[in-house]
């Protein structure tokens, strides 16, 4: 049975120009309150962002609605995703695609989000721990990118793993001093000869960061290092 909250969600994301029927059913089928933080529970299904785990946050539905319609997802396709986050936008795409290949540089937030899938038996979803900048080359091309982080340019890097005809939606912009919102959410569609770049809406992600986060040594490396 479909929660109630869920429902009013939908309704919500109707009036404000979400129009894709396969989206909106994505929406209200995956459950929000998974994804948060137990603490913020009460909030799951309220449309604005929410701190999780590892300084990062889940975006609000509406932003990860919009950013699914913008990709224009086809049952048939293979997809990139770039930062893993809680889980909660693979878990949105995944009834969309075929396959889901999703990347995440916090080793917490990945094995968090793989028990997530496993619970909802979301089993087209491939993860991975690695360097968003890198995107994942061994399984390039791809027919749709989706970033959840803000580069502070296009990443060329990407556009390369994108096939001829290929999507990918961007946050990007950096954050400047005594600006609220300075990033852009943009469209980038690469075609034979080039790319087309569109500019949607006005975004606030938190910051791409390359490489990996330094993990903490377990006591008995640190030891044998003494």
């Amino acid at each position: 049975m479909t929660d109630p909250r869920a429902i009013q969600l939908v309704m919500a994301l109707r009036k404000q120009g979400i129009t894709d029927m396969r989206v909106l059913n994505a929406m209200e089928r995956t459950p929000r309150d998974l994804f948060v933080e137990e603490a913020f529970g009460s909030s799951a299904y309220q449309d604005s962002a929410l701190p999780i785990a590892c300084g990062q946050t889940i975006s609000q539905p509406y932003i990860v609605a919009f950013m699914t319609q913008a990709l224009a997802v086809g049952e048939k396709m293979r997809v990139l995703e770039i930062g893993t986050g809680s889980g909660y936008q693979s878990a949105v795409l995944a009834p969309l695609c075929r396959k889901i290949y999703t990347i995440e540089r916090h080793r917490p937030l990945l094995k968090a989000a793989e028990a997530r899938f496993k619970a909802l038996k979301l089993d087209n979803i491939v993860t991975k721990l690695g360097d968003g900048y890198k995107g994942w080359p061994e399984q390039a091309p791809f027919d749709r990118i989706v970033v959840t982080a803000a580069f502070p340019q296009v990443p060329e890097s990407l556009i390369a793993q994108l096939k001829p005809g290929g999507i990918m939606i961007v946050p990007v912009g950096e954050q400047r001093p005594g600006e609220s919102i300075s990033q852009l959410l943009t469209k980038i569609i690469r075609t034979e000869t080039g790319v087309k770049r569109e500019a949607l809406i006005p975004v606030m992600f938190v910051p791409m960061v390359p490489g990996l986060p330094r993990e903490p040594q377990k006591a008995d490396e640190r030891e044998r290092k003494i």
